[in-house]
């Protein structure tokens, strides 16, 4: 069976020009969301992938319409094949039934590796430079003063509540809660 899933970012976006596309394709089921690609939820696409079964073919009018990365689009269409589902973007002309088709996201899951790594080198890169300029990174280190004002004032007044103890002080609740731990 073939299966179809059309997005539109907004609610002002028509998805006729997707779903007659994916109709001229064959689907007969085709699934929409009308949902931003920043939105992890979308139901549609969740309501689709539950309804394949090994042997149909997932598709779509464009990849983009699909995933917000490359790297999740590779994992989305990894988990088809696990699955047996066949895979094709009609916009794109990819279609993993095919030898090209598999071949293309092959090269497009080298491309994520190597995006990936670029980007550990780069994040890598700069923390080197930033600690050769003196910088350490991290959290900013809570002044001994105003953990010994939160301590003093939580055994020395019982009855004071946290809050007023932290707002007084200036130490939050879990970092006082995380020095009383480590006193004990």
């Amino acid at each position: 069976m073939k299966i179809g899933y059309a997005r539109v970012s907004t609610h002002e976006e028509n998805l006729d020009d997707q779903i007659k596309a994916l109709k001229e394709a064959g689907c007969e089921e085709v699934f929409t969301d009308k949902v931003s690609s920043i939105k992890a939820e979308r139901p549609g696409l969740e309501e689709a992938l539950n309804f394949m079964r090994e042997g149909d073919k997932f598709i779509v009018w464009r990849l983009d319409r699909l995933a917000r990365s490359l790297k999740e689009l590779i994992t989305l269409v990894d988990n088809l094949k696990k699955r047996l589902v066949l895979f094709e973007s009609l916009s794109e002309k990819i279609d993993t039934a095919s030898s090209d088709g598999g071949l293309i996201f092959h090269i497009f899951g080298a491309m994520a590796e190597f995006e990936r790594n670029l980007i550990r080198e780069r994040t890598q890169a700069g923390l080197k430079a930033a600690r050769a300029r003196g910088r350490l990174g991290g959290r900013p280190h809570m002044p001994e003063d105003k953990i010994n004002t939160a301590i003093t004032l939580y055994h020395s007044n019982p009855d004071m509540p946290i809050a007023d103890i932290c707002r007084a002080s200036g130490v939050s609740r879990a970092t006082l809660y995380r020095y009383l731990k480590a006193k004990k």
